[in-house]
Parts: C-alpha cells; sequence; structure tokens
C-alpha cells in the first residue's frame, strides 16, 4: 500500500494487485502496464499469466535474503524466451529506492 501510495504521489498511476490471479484478471480485461514491480514468491512466479507478463513488460522483483524462490532465467533475445526482469531487490529494501527504479524504468521509455 505505501508503495502504491508514493507512486501516485508522484503522479504514476499505480494499481495494486493482492494475488497472481487479481493481476491474471486485469491482464485478461485488456489491462497491460508499463512496468510492474513484484513480490518474487513461488505462487506468483509459478503462475502462468504472471510468466506471461515477465515476458512482456519491465519487472521489478522484491525477493526475500532469507526464503528460496526460484527466480525465472535472464533475458533472452535469441529465443524470446527470457523476460524483462530489469532488477531483483532484496529486503530490506526501501520504498524510495522501489520509486526510483520505476522512475527509472518509465523515463527510459520502457513501455509496453
Amino acid at each position: 500500500m505505501a508503495l502504491r501510495a508514493e507512486l501516485r504521489e508522484i503522479g504514476i498511476e499505480a494499481l495494486g494487485m493482492e494475488t497472481a490471479e487479481d493481476a491474471g484478471r486485469a491482464l485478461a480485461s485488456g489491462t497491460m502496464p508499463a512496468a510492474v514491480v513484484l513480490e518474487a514468491s513461488d505462487e506468483i512466479l509459478g503462475n502462468d499469466a504472471m510468466r506471461t507478463l515477465l515476458r512482456r513488460v519491465p519487472s521489478i522483483l522484491i525477493a526475500s535474503r532469507t526464503e528460496t524462490v526460484s527466480l525465472p532465467a535472464p533475458s533472452s533475445d535469441a529465443d524470446g524466451r527470457g523476460n524483462e526482469i530489469v532488477a531483483v531487490l532484496y529486503r530490506p529494501v526501501r520504498i524510495g529506492e522501489i520509486v526510483e527504479r520505476v522512475r527509472d524504468l518509465l523515463a527510459k521509455g520502457h513501455a509496453a
């Protein structure tokens, strides 16, 4: 919630999804974000809709230093089967750092 509020405060339209299914429904309705910030969990990263999203949209993953999660393969131009993960930030991470990364992505024209 705090991240979404910070992004909105600086004029970035930010949507919040609680589950992979919520995000899948949003994508199915035609909503395609310019950037995504995702919790790196097995539930989220194992979801087909989320894997599709990671292949299409520049993404920032927030990961735990203590929980083991299989991160997706890095971007691949050769076969197109990689992803658009541009950063993995490990907790503890400041909201301001995430906001700055999102701003950088949008400023560089990383749009879906």
